[in-house]
């Protein structure tokens, strides 16, 4: 039998973009079935979609003992919490967190998308520690370093945890001597469908998702057009935005024929959790082919990837 709720000390899930939230919530729904121990989760109050997500998870029941908004770190709910849940490691404010602080008994890292790989291999030391990419000052490399080795000697010593969807993450995890268990969002899937999540009408089945690669500068704002017009042309499409895609990128995707732009506000697995009917989503290169076929199992939903390259030569070959 588990233990007793009231009389446990509660982890402590630190997030800061929404998919983190819903992977804590996930990982907080498995611990007290699991143990019975209760998790409070602190959240970035400044990311108004982080926001939107905890207010609608705390209306669905999710399992967390206390919701409790934050800016910047929360220094004192760290440094009293035995257990630490972890989206984003390599994050300037994680990393800072993790070298001052004294190691936590356990820490767990949930999915914060795909990149959870390459923060499996940073621990490791196989690749620096860091986002791929991005220059950094001395300061973050030295905390980066720090934080690091803190959390490798927390998987030497068995306490560290990986909770992933991404079934690439798991051999660089067992390298390290994580333990790792497999996040199918079971909690999400079963309060969506009791009606917790709220029914947002979609036109069409078909869907195609949003992407942050053009505001990030990986794709050209007119070959992302083409790609959503491609797919238009087949048949009506419901176009559901990235969070930090921009307005002027949106208008123009919204004035393209067959496709309806729904704004939503908080994650695309939280839209089509309660989905029941099979869907047909579309994306580019994106972590959420690889979550929303967990939270679609069992629809019979199709998950297409592409590129808009490969939607143009399509469309060449076909004239």
């Amino acid at each position: 039998m588990p233990r007793s709720s009231q009389q446990a000390h509660p982890a402590l899930a630190w997030v800061e973009s929404p998919l983190q939230l819903l992977s804590a919530a996930e990982w907080a729904a498995r611990r007290l079935a699991d143990t019975g121990q209760p998790t409070r989760v602190v959240y970035r109050i400044l990311d108004p979609q982080v926001v939107a997500t905890a207010e609608l998870l705390h209306r669905m029941g999710a399992p967390f003992a206390r919701f409790e908004p934050y800016y910047g770190i929360p220094w004192t709910a760290l440094g009293t919490a035995r257990h630490w849940v972890l989206g984003d490691p390599l994050s300037g404010q994680a990393r800072a967190a993790t070298a001052v602080l004294p190691a936590p008994r356990r820490l767990s890292i949930v999915d914060d998308g795909a990149m959870v790989v390459h923060t499996v291999r940073a621990i490791l030391g196989e690749v620096p520690f860091g986002r791929p990419g991005q220059r950094e000052s001395r300061a973050k490399v030295l905390l980066g370093e720090l934080a690091g080795e803190k959390l490798r000697r927390l998987a030497s010593e068995r306490r560290l945890e990986l909770f992933t969807a991404f079934t690439a993450a798991h051999t660089p995890a067992e390298r390290l001597g994580a333990a790792v268990e497999v996040n199918r969002f079971p909690w999400l899937r079963a309060a969506a469908r009791r009606g917790g999540a709220p029914r947002i009408p979609l036109p069409a089945d078909r869907i195609a998702l949003g992407t942050a690669r053009v505001v990030d500068g990986l794709l050209r704002p007119s070959a992302h057009l083409e790609w959503v017009r491609a797919l238009a042309r087949a048949a009506p499409l419901a176009y559901l935005p990235h969070r930090r895609e921009p307005v002027e990128l949106l208008d123009a995707v919204a004035a393209i024929p067959g496709v309806t732009v729904v704004r939503t506000g908080v994650p695309v697995e939280l839209v089509l959790a309660a989905a029941s009917d099979p869907l047909e989503v579309h994306t580019l290169r994106s972590s959420a082919s690889v979550t929303l076929a967990a939270v679609l199992a069992g629809t019979g939903s199709v998950i297409r990837s592409g590129s808009p390259r490969t939607a143009a030569e399509t469309q060449e070959a076909d004239a």
